[in-house]
């Protein structure tokens, strides 16, 4: 099977190269999932240049396709089931290996573009949102506003009775964009005032962005942070606003509180299904050209998801 790999030495445009390889086996509790589409995450991209010369990178990604083989206890699942679920390793090839417990269904009236468009980067905003404890009426920041995550992420905040949801993007030329998905108002990361105070940021940037969100958060204002991008936060810039930093993870919701997932996954199909949610897809690109997948996403021109289609 076709797999890419990252070379350590360059190897051709962004290190990225294609190998063949056996097809792999399912083990206990995991899927062999013949892949047809698979979702570029902003950690992979980000772990791929953090480690350029150091060694090599094990990609991972959403991953949608059909099942065709089981391992050992698998009983949820079956061959011929249309699934998607987040792989932490080889996600980047004809066949992927999906343990059971980050695996879900895909519904009958969806493609597997629509699945790792909507499933992980909706668990992501959908958790985040939650875990913000937004009440009817607040304002709420959303920082890469035209990411995958972020675009739910506004979408889920209108939904859920936000007075005021503002996008913050890189680049003026995403706010009709994010305008288009509900945004009211759209800040620029590089622009003085960020148009606050908000009861809430939902942070899917981390670095040096951080400070600045957090010096945007009204008195009593909560940030919550989900994003690969770490960051430092001075304690009395929290301490003055009597504000609160909130880490979020989706893995560990999925792993330590599987029903809860679950029933995340169903409701971000309803409201798919009932038009309050909708996916946007930057580009569909060939798996062979992962290193332009890559680009698009470093240097922050894409608006939705950039998908990767074997």
């Amino acid at each position: 099977m076709l797999r890419m790999r990252h070379e350590v030495n360059g190897g051709g445009p962004g290190g990225l190269v294609a190998e063949e390889v056996d097809r792999p086996v399912a083990g206990p509790g995991e899927l062999l999932v013949r892949t047809e589409a698979i979702g570029v995450t902003l950690p992979t991209v980000r772990k791929v240049r953090e480690r350029e010369g150091s060694g090599p990178v094990s990609f991972g990604g959403e991953v949608a396709g059909v099942v065709v083989g089981t391992g050992e206890g698998v009983t949820a699942f079956a061959v011929g089931d249309r699934v998607t679920g987040l792989c932490f390793a080889d996600a980047y090839a004809e066949y992927a290996v999906l343990d059971t417990a980050m695996a879900s269904p895909v519904p009958g009236s969806a493609t597997a573009v629509d699945a790792v468009a909507l499933v992980r980067s909706g668990l992501v905003a959908r958790g985040a949102y939650e875990a913000a404890r937004v009440r009817p009426g607040e304002s709420v920041l959303v920082t890469a506003a035209a990411s995958a995550v972020g675009t739910l992420a506004l979408q889920l905040a209108k939904a859920g009775g936000a007075g005021r949801v503002v996008a913050a993007v890189s680049s003026a030329d995403k706010a009709g964009f994010v305008r288009g998905l509900g945004a009211d108002e759209v800040v620029l990361y590089e622009d003085a005032d960020w148009g606050g105070p908000y009861d809430v940021i939902l942070d899917g940037v981390g670095g040096d962005l951080l400070g600045p969100a957090v010096r945007a958060l009204a008195t009593g204002g909560r940030l919550v942070a989900f994003s690969s991008g770490g960051g430092t936060v001075e304690a009395y810039e929290l301490l003055v606003r009597g504000a609160s930093l909130i880490g979020f993870q989706m893995r560990a919701i999925a792993l330590g509180q599987p029903d809860l997932c679950a029933r995340w996954q169903r409701e971000l199909w309803e409201l798919r299904d009932a038009g309050t949610l909708r996916t946007a897809v930057h580009a569909r690109i060939p798996l062979l050209e992962a290193a332009r997948a890559h680009a698009v996403i470093e240097q922050r021109r894409n608006l939705g998801k950039v998908v990767l289609v074997p």
